[in-house]
């Protein structure tokens, strides 16, 4: 098949071109539906990219992507599994645009939260809703004896 083309994004602003020489495919006999060639059609494809040893991402990109994506990896490579259509050739353009969009989504830079001032209305809702809890409150006490 082709290269990868991952479309531009936060965190790669121009996209990611991996070569097709580093994405390795695996085919496999799929479970599920598949009529008289079920048995016999390897359908199921197993898509592998190693991050650590690729060309296509810099040294920022990997980290992101080896940090965030910690829990799928084995070692350092990403396995993909497509197995849904009953056809080949679609499951290897499922897994393809898996990668793709895990890629994409995984070399997004954080969003740093800026802390900003409470707003004058909300600082007045909230001190007349303590005033109200606090009148709900004193309503149900005692009442103090008379002098």
């Amino acid at each position: 098949m082709d290269d990868l083309r991952v479309l531009p994004g936060p965190g790669a602003p121009h996209g990611l071109l991996i070569p097709a020489s580093e994405l390795v495919e695996q085919f496999s006999r799929a479970s599920g539906p598949g009529g008289q060639g079920v048995n016999t059609t390897d359908s199921r494809v197993q898509l592998s990219f190693d991050i650590a040893a690729t060309a296509a991402l810099d040294d920022v990109q990997r980290e992101r992507v080896l940090s965030r994506l910690d829990g799928r990896l084995v070692g350092t490579v990403l396995i993909i599994s497509a197995a849904e259509h009953r056809s080949q050739r679609q499951n290897r353009v499922a897994a393809r645009e898996r990668l793709a969009q895990l890629l994409r989504a995984s070399v997004k830079p954080n969003i740093v939260r800026r802390s900003t001032r409470p707003t004058k209305g909300s600082q007045r809702r909230r001190l007349e809703g303590k005033h109200r809890r606090s009148e709900t409150k004193a309503g149900r006490r005692r009442p103090k004896p008379s002098d």
